[in-house]
């Protein structure tokens, strides 16, 4: 909520600050003049996005051996010492956390000023 009345503030001071020049008409001819926009390839953008997505996907799997690779690096994820996993979970955690502490110094300060 503290957002959306920071950016109504914004917008306030920029209509404030830069008040419309006249210009006799120009910017409404200018726009009148523009070609209006086209719908046409609307409607097909998302059929294609997906057909073009799962040709991709089906063309990947196909290259890859049928995804082998996937099994493999599965199995060599088996064989990691236990002590790597355990050192990349800490490491992963203190890595949420400093994010996580940055974040709120972070938005506490700029709550402040």
């Amino acid at each position: 909520m503290n957002e959306q009345v920071e950016q109504d503030w914004l917008d306030r001071k920029l209509q404030e600050a830069a008040p419309y020049i006249e210009d006799d008409g120009f910017t409404a001819r200018v726009l009148q003049q523009l070609p209006a926009p086209r719908q046409a390839g609307q409607f097909l953008r998302p059929f294609i996005l997906v057909g073009m997505s799962a040709l991709a996907s089906a063309l990947t799997y196909v290259l890859s051996d049928g995804g082998r690779f996937i099994l493999v690096e599965m199995f060599r994820l088996t064989t990691i010492p236990t002590l790597w996993v355990v050192a990349f979970a800490l490491a992963s955690g203190m890595l949420v956390m400093a994010g996580g502490i940055f974040a709120a110094m972070s938005k506490s300060s700029h709550i402040q000023s």
